[in-house]
């Protein structure tokens, strides 16, 4: 849905019925870019020319400014003093340690959790992984990024831990376009579907110690996964990236 078919009524941050606040361009905006971002529309090293997004979205430049921003302050856009605005580039160290930091507070999250976690939080996260099965069958990669997001939170129980929550999805949106890009090329998203299914089990049987493990082993592992993929991918001559991940 283009920001052009919001008004200039309904773009206010004025709640709507219910009490809801409907969604400022600005917002819209930002939502934009930062999805086309994370699904790799606009990959890594990628100029973001104002106008060119502007006239694509339809709106001013003034909110497309304003989001490029607030995506610098989330880690996503850099600005080149000869280039402008670009979509951010993490070096594999950088890399590594997203992963190392989200490992710790994830583990942590998920201790803090433990004991409120109902049979109702539980279901909701069995839940996300059957539709994240149905993404895998239907090649949904656009999906995958989202419904991990969705499960890892769900254990986490975001309602009691905002501030740590903040931090990690930032983390999460650090990698994601990343991740998605080697589970594509190197169909290992079965592999995280079922890690996800084991750490699920785990909860579901109250065995904390062995769920954070889990937890923990499954990040990181994912995070040296795609360290080694993406040093394979730079490292690669021009023209055989495509023939070795086939």
């Amino acid at each position: 849905m283009a920001p052009r078919q919001t008004s200039s009524r309904s773009s206010r941050a004025s709640p709507a019925r219910g009490g809801v606040p409907r969604k400022t361009v600005a917002m819209l905006v930002l939502e934009a870019i930062r999805d086309r971002i994370l699904h790799g529309d606009y990959p890594e090293g990628t100029p973001l020319r104002q106008d060119a997004i502007a006239a694509e979205l339809g709106v001013s430049r003034i909110p497309v400014r304003e989001a490029l921003r607030q995506l610098e302050a989330e880690g996503l856009v850099s600005f080149s003093p000869h280039v402008g605005a670009i979509v951010s580039t993490l070096s594999l160290d950088e890399i590594r340690e997203v992963f190392e930091l989200r490992a710790l507070i994830e583990a942590d999250l998920l201790r803090r959790a433990f004991p409120h976690l109902t049979r109702e939080v539980l279901d909701r996260a069995e839940a996300v992984l059957d539709d994240y099965e149905e993404a895998l069958e239907k090649g949904d990669v656009r999906a995958w990024g989202t419904l991990n997001w969705l499960f890892h939170s769900t254990l986490y129980l975001p309602e009691r831990h905002p501030l740590a929550i903040n931090i990690v999805q930032q983390l999460h949106n650090h990698s994601d376009r990343y991740q998605r890009m080697q589970l594509k090329l190197t169909h290992g998203e079965t592999r995280a579907n079922r890690e996800h299914r084991a750490i699920l089990s785990a909860v579901r049987e109250g065995e904390q110690q062995h769920a954070i493990s889990l937890l923990s082993s499954h990040i990181l592992g994912a995070g040296r996964g795609l360290i080694e993929f993406l040093r394979s991918q730079r490292e690669a001559p021009l023209g055989e990236t495509a023939r070795e991940t086939k």
